[in-house]
């Protein structure tokens, strides 16, 4: 008998409080091919999505233009979140207020996917809905309370390594 294995997805979305192509935006942009390059050459980074011409903020998913989604698979959820906290990303990162508006409800989520699987952007929204509307589980989760990979007999973890059960 073989396990199957699993990827985390993750989807990120941005409100922009302009048009990319706006000066207030012209850091932002400036930011985002070495950002890309890095999440490519990231340990257990698998995917991203983007446009066939290579653009990442040329795929839309929302009625308003002025939301920007990010998505990709990770390996485990350990290596996307070193990625996002621990690596260079960091540094746009925490300037994100510079460039954006808060958004409604949840501006992220992170879900289990069968590795090879290429999440689409409906998937991805119905798993941001999911999130707002029931909060953190198996099916929907974020970085404060993740759940295990489908088949892992590990409880859901907590901030600061404890497990739902209070576990460390």
């Amino acid at each position: 008998m073989t396990t199957q294995k699993f990827h985390v997805a993750q989807l990120a979305i941005s409100l922009a409080r302009e048009p990319l192509d706006h000066p207030l935006m012209q850091d932002f942009v400036a930011q985002l091919r070495p950002v890309n390059e890095l999440a490519d050459r990231s340990p257990g980074f698998v995917w991203r999505l983007q446009t066939d011409e290579g653009n990442a903020t040329g795929v839309r998913g929302f009625d308003n233009p002025l939301i920007l989604l990010n998505m990709s698979t990770w390996e485990s959820v350990e290596s996307l979140f070193d990625f996002v906290y621990k690596s260079e990303h960091v540094v746009p990162f925490r300037e994100r207020r510079k460039w954006f508006l808060p958004v409604e409800g949840p501006p992220y989520v992170l879900w289990w996917v069968p590795a090879g699987h290429l999440p689409t952007v409906a998937e991805a929204k119905e798993r941001l809905d999911l999130l707002a509307s029931e909060g953190p589980s198996s099916r929907a989760f974020d970085f404060r309370r993740r759940f295990p990979a489908p088949g892992e007999a590990h409880a859901p973890v907590e901030p600061h390594g404890k497990s739902a059960s209070g576990q460390v």
